[in-house]
């Protein structure tokens, strides 16, 4: 009963915080202020009453439109609260039945909301913005330190310098090497097709995505965002209106950041056994 209360708790509390993470998305790109004015209507300025701020329910109840103007409300508002609402469910129940310490499931909290906001910027204005990527890089830098550490009090195994600065090293490296692959690929994109088709940004989310998951792990929401990718281009060249130029949907830009975040997401809920089931198949 406990687990199925604290996965209910976990999911309505997402669905909070993926309402607010939807005013910031609204505003971080106009430059607006997320705290002041309360939440209108972009487009007729009526300033919602409290039950027109229920997370998804609302948008249910008033249709997708605006009580005043009658102006549309777009998929992303419930799209963005079911986003972050069910993977924090899912990592409440995971982490009950684990027994992961609480850090942890904060911290993978944390990651998704984070991954959902970078995902939505990077569809709708192709933007990685350096004041989310880089401060999580430092977070995930620390969350993990955190975890080590609470391993190393929970089965009290001494203090040894030389090895926790050898596990950081590496950990470092993991991040380091992350961002290499982003920028190597975009080094030989410019090679072979003479303009940019990788923005740095991407290289930071993967450093972002290594400090939190590590190099396996982000490795894998490389391989898992490639391959949305693949199959979104593929849907893109199967539609008419795109190709109505016959370059067009070569031309198209597509949001590699938003793959990434997408493969992110899943590596962070289910990457271990993802991963372990790759070495099986694989015969490690």
């Amino acid at each position: 009963m406990i687990r199925i209360l604290g996965t209910i708790f976990a999911g309505l509390l997402g669905l909070a915080f993926g309402s607010f993470l939807n005013v910031c998305l609204s505003r971080w790109p106009q430059g607006e202020s997320v705290v002041s004015p309360r939440s209108h209507c972009r487009n007729c300025d009526h300033t919602l009453s409290w039950w027109e701020n229920i997370p998804l329910l609302s948008w249910l109840a008033l249709r997708g439109r605006c009580r005043n103007c009658h102006a549309s409300i777009g998929w992303r508002y419930p799209l963005v609260e079911l986003a972050v609402g069910a993977p924090w469910a899912v990592i409440a129940w995971r982490s009950y039945y684990a027994f992961f310490p609480l850090e942890y499931a904060a911290g993978m909290m944390f990651l998704v909301w984070i991954l959902v906001a970078l995902a939505v910027l990077d569809a709708e204005h192709l933007w990685l913005p350096d004041a989310v990527t880089l401060p999580g890089i430092a977070l995930g830098i620390g969350w993990w330190f955190l975890q080590m550490k609470q391993i190393d009090w929970s089965f009290r195994i001494p203090l040894e310098p030389w090895e926790d600065a050898r596990d950081a090293g590496k950990w470092l490296l993991g991040i380091l090497a992350a961002a290499l692959l982003i920028l190597l690929i975009r080094w030989l994109y410019q090679l072979i097709r003479h303009r940019e088709g990788i923005g740095l940004g991407d290289a930071k989310l993967m450093a972002l995505l290594a400090a939190w998951l590590g190099l396996p792990g982000a490795l894998l929401a490389f391989a898992l965002g490639v391959v949305f990718g693949a199959f979104v281009a593929v849907v893109l060249m199967a539609i008419p209106a795109a190709r109505t130029n016959s370059n067009s949907w070569a031309l198209k830009k597509l949001p590699l950041g938003t793959f990434l975040c997408l493969g992110g997401i899943v590596s962070a809920l289910w990457g271990q056994p993802i991963i372990a089931a790759y070495l099986r198949w694989s015969g490690f």
